[in-house]
């Protein structure tokens, strides 16, 4: 079938309407983490003490008993095959960035002819995936295979439901026989437990003495695209890419901003409330959804929970968004650019840290200047970025989050703190010698007696900063859609956890020295700070050039792509902050670089060659078609006594002409020998991108030129608003 015939039967399809089966939703508090194995459900199937020595570990992060995890598999088993389960998975995220399975099956043969279901403590606790397979940065050679998935128990197991089978479904970590990380969930977990010890020791100069485990948490908006299957399966650059690597521009849109928070289009809304009622299930709190801005775009967005659970629960939402799309005759688009002149997709991290004891860190109250202990946190945030913010534009760097950030529709490539006018007020008067009062919140009257009167907070939001604080949290804006957020979230709690080390340090010296009290020295050490790393602060419009010239006064490091962002994590510095909190050695750091930056390379010539195959597979057979078609009517037409304008002929020939030549320019760089110097194959690979962009100029044009019975693929109009 062409592309032409995928096109045409899409549209008819949509016209006619999709026959897809639709579930009457249950109510939430029904089915809300019934396919989970929450505490509650360990509590009616464990013997007390078992339950208990788990459920200190999962609160504490106190060691495991061996000895429960035999009594736990067995009480997992039993829930999970009375839920239709047939197999268990070791759940895992490689650092490819997608989730990796392995299943077993809970049946062995009984030697009677028959079955026995059997799940052992070590089976539950531990599993043996190929490690030389995935991704490793050199941690591991061909031959050395051994890798082991281990159970994380602070994070629930889950059933997944299909259609003709469940599966126990178990989040593990993923590390190598000598056991350095090979995955997202290690250093989240390790970052955590830095993070912990750090702020234990700053509560403590405060005179806390109950301190509960300290984590952060984290709220991930998910943004993401829907195209009709049909248009999907006729493009493959979406299939292959993920985005379109050709498309002119529709004559509309999104200039007139109708789309964003628009009413939900009716077939957009069943599949949004299937793929919550299936993640209520998987006890994920989704608590938002609405257009986004471009057309065609929507989003998603949970309540926050702490980071290693919600890191989870992230991959959860992506592998179902797209598993219910293709259920519904959508295709799910999670790259961050899918389409060229509309706004890209983010996930916003939402990031805060806290405990049950002591509650929000990052809550100022409602008299900041007065909240000697939030200042002391809020301060450490500020010190962290602008020693780190390198560290923080490296871990959203890939191919397709290059195509967003820096643009005006997504923050800078240049990390800065927004922190509003209350805070930056507060702060200002601490590096004078001392706060006295904070902004207040004021009232709004709308002017409408029937409306009632807002409260108006005491500063306004900045959706231009990288970085923003929002109230009692940060949002790191910078993260792309298709990311896992684990490595953004573990370079928080390092850089945060390092910053309230060297708080502790200095308030303890300060204490020690005895010239000062507690409140004295506070203000000394924040007030140090701000003087050091206040330059990251800036409360203004970050996609204007006056912020980039600002920026660099300030020192302030701008990479716009992975080519520059990248490198950063070979710096020293770098591995010394990773290595000083135990999160990632400096093998396991220098590893993600390569890993990374292969990935950039490869994304880059998978999208040279894909561009090459679609214009000589498709775009070139068009072109010559529609011109040789149009030369002939105009020769019969003139043949007729008619006088034509031939010029059309004359630009497509022209665009042909120069396409051609740039497509011998893609193919002789592609057949070139691969470069070793990875950061030579990085530059490399951006120069084939300016070539590939000039091709699409080119072809874009040529699309204005050539009939759309000819064309032969879905069109920006077709797939952005056929829905």
């Amino acid at each position: 079938m062409s592309g032409n015939d995928l096109r045409f039967k899409a549209i008819e399809e949509i016209t006619r309407g999709r026959n897809v089966e639709i579930q009457p939703p249950r109510p939430v508090s029904e089915i809300y983490g019934e396919n989970v194995f929450t505490l509650p459900k360990m509590k009616e199937q464990l013997p007390k003490e078992i339950y208990l020595s788990l459920k200190d570990t999962i609160e504490t992060g106190a060691l495991l008993d061996p000895n429960a995890a035999a009594v736990v598999a067995n009480a997992m088993k039993d829930w999970a095959i009375g839920r239709g389960a047939t197999h268990y998975a070791h759940v895992f995220y490689p650092l490819t960035g997608a989730t990796a399975e392995k299943h077993d099956s809970f049946f062995c043969p009984d030697k009677k002819g028959g079955v026995i279901a059997k799940f052992s403590g070590k089976e539950l606790t531990q599993s043996e995936p190929d490690a030389s397979s995935f991704p490793n940065g050199g941690l591991r050679s061909t031959f050395e295979a051994r890798g082991y998935t281990a159970w994380d128990c602070s994070s629930p197991a889950y059933i997944k439901e299909t259609a003709n089978g469940n599966t126990l479904c178990i989040p593990t970590a993923f590390v190598s026989w000598t056991g350095e990380a090979l995955d997202k969930k290690t250093p989240v977990l390790r970052s955590t437990a830095a993070l912990d010890r750090a702020a234990r020791r700053v509560l403590k100069l405060f005179g806390h003495k109950e301190i509960a485990p300290i984590a952060s948490s984290c709220g991930a908006e998910q943004e993401y695209f829907l195209v009709d299957r049909g248009f999907y399966l006729a493009r493959p650059d979406l299939m292959l890419a993920g985005r379109t690597l050709f498309g002119a521009p529709p004559a509309k849109g999104q200039q007139f901003d109708d789309h964003y928070f628009g009413a939900i289009p009716a077939r957009v809304q069943v599949f949004m409330q299937e793929v919550e009622q299936r993640l209520f299930k998987l006890g994920v709190p989704i608590k938002t959804r609405h257009n986004e801005v471009a057309p065609g775009q929507f989003e998603l967005a949970p309540m926050h929970e702490t980071s290693n659970v919600a890191t989870d629960h992230q991959q959860l939402v992506m592998t179902i968004l797209k598993e219910v799309a293709r259920k519904h005759g959508f295709a799910c688009l999670l790259h961050e650019k899918p389409f060229a002149g509309v706004n890209g997709s983010g996930k916003h991290v939402n990031w805060s840290i806290g405990n049950a004891t002591q509650g929000n860190l990052l809550d100022p109250g409602d008299t900041p200047h007065a909240n000697a202990q939030f200042l002391v946190f809020c301060a450490a945030v500020i010190r962290g970025v602008h020693l780190y913010g390198k560290v923080l534009r490296a871990m959203v760097a890939t191919a397709g989050n290059d195509h967003r950030l820096g643009a005006n529709e997504a923050p800078p490539a240049v990390m800065s703190v927004f922190l509003g006018d209350q805070l930056a007020d507060v702060f200002d008067q601490i590096r004078r010698g001392g706060a006295t009062g904070s902004k207040k919140a004021t009232k709004l009257d709308i002017g409408v007696d029937s409306l009632p009167v807002l409260p108006r907070d005491a500063g306004d939001r900045n959706r231009t900063s990288p970085f923003a604080f929002t109230g009692s949290r940060f949002e790191f804006r910078a993260v792309g859609s298709a990311q896992s957020v684990a490595s953004p979230i573990t370079a928080l709690n390092t850089i945060m956890a390092d910053s309230l080390d060297f708080v502790a340090d200095r308030l303890e010296a300060e204490l020690k020295s005895g010239k000062r009290d507690l409140n004295a020295a506070i203000q000394k050490v924040i007030a140090g700070i701000l003087e050091k790393h206040g330059d990251i602060v800036f409360n203004g419009d970050g996609y204007s050039k006056a912020w980039l010239d600002d920026a660099a006064r300030r020192k302030l490091p701008n990479l716009p792509t992975c080519v520059e962002a990248l490198p950063a994590l070979c710096d020293r510095d770098v591995a010394e902050l990773y290595a000083r909190h135990r999160v990632l050695s400096k093998v396991e750091l220098e590893s993600r670089f390569e890993i990374y930056g292969e990935q950039y390379v490869k994304t880059i010539d998978v999208e040279a060659k894909l561009c090459v195959q679609m214009y000589k597979g498709s775009i070139y057979p068009a072109a010559v078609r529609w011109a040789g078609e149009l030369s002939g009517e105009l020769a019969r037409a003139e043949l007729a006594g008619a006088k034509m304008d031939k010029s059309p002929v004359k630009k497509l020939a022209k665009l042909v002409s120069e396409s051609q030549k740039i497509v011998a320019k893609i193919e002789e760089a592609l057949a070139k020998p691969a470069e070793k110097d990875l950061r030579k194959a990085l530059a490399s690979r951006r120069a084939l991108l300016l070539s590939m962009n000039r091709l699409r100029d080119a072809v874009d044009r040529m699309e204005r030129e050539i009939p759309d019975d000819v064309w032969p693929l879905p069109s920006y109009q077709e797939m952005l608003f056929v829905k």
